[in-house]
């Protein structure tokens, strides 16, 4: 599959996805399909499912900069700071060099950036790790201890991730959500679901008191492995921090698109 045509990929799983999650917090939520740009928008705490993607391919400077206006004006309208994801591949080649400066004119800054990843890599083997044991997530004590290794891992106040996911019935069923434990602790965490043929992964987390002892990557493997089993799928995708991207091509995955966040200007 072509770098372009994974782009596009990405940047799809991430509205199939979100547009399950957002609703999920409120089936009232913001979740619309406009010219050049998804709306996945739950306008809760969590500022992750407050989300705008830009979907145009191969858009020029003059759209690029009128589609970034457009966003922009979008997230003012909102009660709860969001994000706007860029996928740089889906930009044409001689319009990226003045995506900061567009971005600037229309009232964002650079946030943080991402990856797009995907393989086909399924199924995987039946992961372990000595430190850990796994655990579906299955009651609300769990999905609260999944969405504070959330909070504390991306800096979000505790109140924000349980905004995101607490009382989920979605995650504790539909959703394959797994906790690592440490001596049982809950101390990592990730989720893959279903999301238009793919097997999609999603809030992958460590507290960062216990970085940098492979749990991430063994929980991701574990959530993995379940939803694949569960599924059959063959396939999967996500989108990577800077933190996490050295790890998922161990796994398997391959990046396709550089990508950038951007939130309003304060």
């Amino acid at each position: 599959m072509a770098v372009l045509a994974e782009s596009v990929e990405s940047m799809e799983q991430l509205a199939v996805a979100w547009r399950a999650m957002v609703l999920d917090r409120d089936e009232n939520a913001d979740v619309r399909d406009l010219p050049g740009i998804a709306v996945r928008w739950a306008d809760c705490r969590f500022a992750f499912w407050n989300c705008v993607t830009l979907t145009d391919v191969g858009a020029d400077a003059g759209l690029l900069e009128r589609r970034l206006r457009e966003a922009a004006d979008v997230m003012r309208a909102k009660e709860r700071p969001g994000f706007l994801w860029v996928f740089e591949n889906l930009i044409a080649d001689e319009a990226r060099g003045g995506l900061e400066t567009a971005a600037a004119r229309a009232g964002l800054v650079h946030a943080f950036p991402g990856t797009g990843m995907a393989g086909d890599l399924l199924p995987l083997p039946e992961p372990a790790h000595p430190d850990l044991t796994f655990v579906r997530v299955t009651t609300d004590q769990q999905l609260q201890a999944y969405a504070d290794i959330n909070s504390r891992a991306y800096g979000f106040p505790l109140e924000d991730g349980r905004d995101g996911i607490g009382g989920s019935a979605l995650w504790k069923s539909g959703v394959h959500a797994y906790l690592g434990l440490r001596d049982g602790v809950p101390v990592t965490c990730a989720a893959t679901v279903e999301a238009d043929g793919r097997l999609f992964v999603v809030l992958v987390a460590t507290d960062p008191v216990w970085e940098r002892r492979g749990y991430g990557e063994a929980v991701t493997r574990k959530a993995l492995y379940e939803g694949a089993r569960a599924t059959g799928l063959t396939r999967a995708t996500l989108h990577a921090t800077a933190a996490g991207a050295p790890v998922y091509p161990r796994i398997g995955f391959q990046p396709n698109s550089p990508m950038h966040f951007y939130a309003l200007r304060g």
